[in-house]
């Protein structure tokens, strides 16, 4: 059995967070496990608040968990302060050898709310970049961590580039928020840039999607494949997901992590 760990946050509504990633390996073979970095107030609609675990506590579950059980993969989201970055830092820093690490800059909530302290941006990049295989920012995410807006994709290409100059060995520079009728990813290896395109989905359900598309990439990696063939299959879950998301709640329902065993098993998808 192949093994990912996620370190990250709590989502109360199920759609993101530890849940979606926890969610995401298993829909894809993979056992998963979690380190918690913080417990939110969230539902479909925002989040209302953030309570951090202590930082002991959170290199204390990384640490025991690779101290009893082989782990092929990590995916990091949500950190949201700089005790917790150099927690996770300190602990992933001692495993050799250490496995893939997915790392996903989880800034701020589709409803606004921060959950990067501004000033944890720079402490993410020097901590976190270097042990990272792949970095899955969005737009908004690489445009603060470059300090420029980004436009298109000759600005995603060149933002991909600069992400990996700050440490990251691999790229994937997410496109949703570019708008007009197709969704256009950015993944770069180091050496050589491919594009992902997809239509758009036209649907607000989509609570979750970095989340689980970044788990993805960490399960598939789990199992072996390389970047660009784990990125290429994710990229084909996440698209599934999102099409069989759930109109849950409020505001914006989650996506449906299970949608392809649902099938398989003759069960209504919606």
């Amino acid at each position: 059995m192949r093994v990912a760990l996620t370190i990250a946050g709590s989502d109360s509504s199920g759609g993101a967070g530890i849940q979606a990633d926890l969610k995401t390996f298993q829909a894809l073979g993979v056992f998963g496990m979690s380190a918690v970095t913080a417990v939110t107030v969230q539902n479909t609609q925002k989040v209302y608040a953030i309570q951090e675990i202590r930082p002991d506590i959170v290199h204390d579950q990384i640490v025991c968990l690779f101290d009893d059980v082989p782990i092929h993969a990590v995916k990091i989201g949500m950190v949201a302060s700089i005790p917790l970055i150099e927690a996770i830092a300190r602990a992933l820093t001692a495993i050799d050898p250490l496995p893939p690490v997915i790392l996903d800059p989880v800034m701020i909530s589709k409803s606004g709310y921060a959950l990067l302290q501004p000033d944890a941006r720079a402490a993410l990049v020097r901590h976190l970049f270097p042990l990272a295989r792949v970095v899955t920012p969005n737009l908004p995410e690489a445009g603060a961590l470059l300090g420029k807006q980004i436009a298109d994709i000759d600005g995603m290409k060149t933002a991909a580039r600069e992400i990996s100059a700050l440490g990251a060995k691999m790229v994937v520079v997410k496109g949703g928020h570019l708008g007009g009728g197709s969704a256009t990813d950015v993944l770069f290896d180091g050496a050589d840039f491919r594009l992902l395109e997809n239509r758009r989905i036209d649907t607000i359900n989509t609570h979750g999607t970095g989340c689980t598309f970044s788990s993805a990439i960490a399960a598939y990696m789990a199992r072996g494949e390389s970047f660009f063939d784990a990125v290429v299959q994710a990229k084909i879950y996440i698209t599934g997901a999102i099409e069989n998301a759930f109109a849950l709640g409020k505001g914006c329902g989650p996506t449906h992590h299970f949608f392809d065993l649902y099938r398989r098993a003759g069960m209504d998808v919606g």
